[in-house]
């Protein structure tokens, strides 16, 4: 006897009146109308049952500090740093921990349950990495979370020389985080990015870890890191495993450098997160008008055959005091700044929060097929478009056939004279 058959529903693929049969943690079938006995039976009623939408980048150890030690005045980037240095030295281990936990909560309703997050190591007390290494040992049952070490102040530039910040991320790989990053357009000169570039990926080559480097995040077109980040995956043989985020300096540079650095890219199978409403945010803030967009060139990376992925990046702290760790907004922001309206391009989106960062975060088990893991989300949409445009209600979210959580159908109740009772916004 099944454990878990869901039925009549619909897949991101636009198979309708489907089924998933579900046994111990697994999916063992997918198919049309299965009929079997099962402990547990769901009426999926026609709506979307989508695998769980994945965040390939996101800063756990400053989420849910909006407001400490103060509010970000100007609302741009470098206050942000500026104001996450100066709350560091106040953070407790406890208050991290508390924070993120509310935050995988929140995740976790909104069907969000594979997260990447990039830790700060410039501290020399790693109190971040320690407390998001307990995060990650507290969330195991509901949440894959990835940590990326991140020297957030830049790896050569530290107080005490070039070592410091390095020794402090070999620390805290060696306490277990996951991931090599770096932020080579923040070191001091584009030498030493360059330079930061070459012995962070040799480290990742030495451990057999995977990269993830904050890379170009700048209005600079002359930011072109992206360029030794795919020459270092290939002379390393890292094909696959090295991620740049945000790019957005490619949405400033010319299109017959941007001609020679894609094939580049993708020869390196180098893989991309764009932050759709941290860069739609944060960049074009020098600009008078026509201000810039500042998201990398999604649409042109995929045409390309690069993986791109949409992170959430921020949720109310330095840098952004909004968002609720919904992927479907982050999608919907990256839908309207790419400009991808075609019916084609909006499924793109939607890969872009689900199977593409799952590939990015090497997930096993991922997907809506027999092996898999029996991890999915029954959202209040009829096919992803719908969902993207809704935003949509997640009505239930499984966790290897456990559920997790569970809403209410969304509907407006109308007192309207000759019209219907009520309304759930679909047409």
């Amino acid at each position: 006897m099944l454990d878990l058959l869901v039925q009549n529903a619909t897949l991101p693929d636009g198979r309708t009146g489907m089924s998933v049969a579900v046994l111990g943690e697994k999916i063992v079938e997918v198919g049309a109308r299965i009929q079997a006995a099962a402990h547990q039976m769901l009426d999926a009623q026609g709506y979307l049952l989508s695998p769980p939408f994945v965040d390939a980048h996101f800063h756990m150890d400053a989420t849910l500090s909006y407001g400490l030690p103060r509010v970000n005045q100007s609302g741009t980037l470098l206050e942000g740093i500026a104001l996450w240095g100066e709350l560091k030295p106040l953070l407790t281990q406890e208050a991290l921990i508390e924070r993120a936990l509310t935050y995988c909560d929140w995740a976790v309703a909104k069907g969000l349950l594979a997260i990447r997050t990039h830790v700060d190591v410039c501290d020399p007390r790693l109190l971040a990495v320690e407390a998001l290494l307990e995060v990650k040992k507290r969330v195991v049952p509901y949440i894959d979370l990835q940590l990326v070490a991140f020297p957030q102040d830049g790896v050569l530039r530290g107080a005490r020389g070039p070592e410091q910040h390095i020794n402090n991320l070999k620390r805290a790989l060696d306490m277990g985080v996951d991931v090599v990053g770096g932020i080579p357009h923040f070191e001091r000169t584009m030498a030493d990015g360059a330079l930061s570039v070459r012995l962070l990926c040799e480290l990742a080559a030495e451990r057999g870890l995977r990269v993830d480097m904050h890379c170009d995040e700048s209005d600079d077109p002359h930011s072109r890191h992206v360029e030794t980040l795919a020459f270092e995956t290939q002379r390393l043989g890292l094909h696959g495993r090295v991620t740049g985020s945000h790019l957005t300096s490619m949405h400033s540079m010319d299109n017959y450098y941007v001609s020679k650095l894609l094939p580049l890219m993708a020869e390196a199978q180098l893989q991309v997160v764009a932050n759709p409403l941290i860069n739609i945010t944060l960049q074009g803030r020098h600009d008078s008008y026509p201000k810039r967009r500042g998201m990398t060139r999604v649409p042109e990376l995929l045409a390309a055959g690069i993986n791109v992925a949409f992170g959430h990046d921020c949720v109310m702290d330095p840098w952004y005091s909004l968002g609720s760790a919904d992927m479907l907004e982050v999608a919907h922001m990256g839908l309207h700044v790419g400009q991808m309206t075609s019916q084609a391009a909006m499924r793109q989106c939607f890969d872009a929060v689900t199977v593409n960062p799952a590939r990015i975060l090497g997930l096993n088990g991922y997907g809506l097929e027999a092996g898999c893991n029996a991890d999915f989300v029954l959202l209040q949409a009829r096919d992803p478009v719908e969902a993207l445009r809704l935003r949509a209600n997640r009505l239930q979210v499984f966790r290897k056939g456990r559920l997790l959580a569970c809403a209410p159908v969304w509907s407006s109740t109308l007192h309207l004279q000759g019209r219907p009772s009520s309304t759930a916004y679909i047409a």
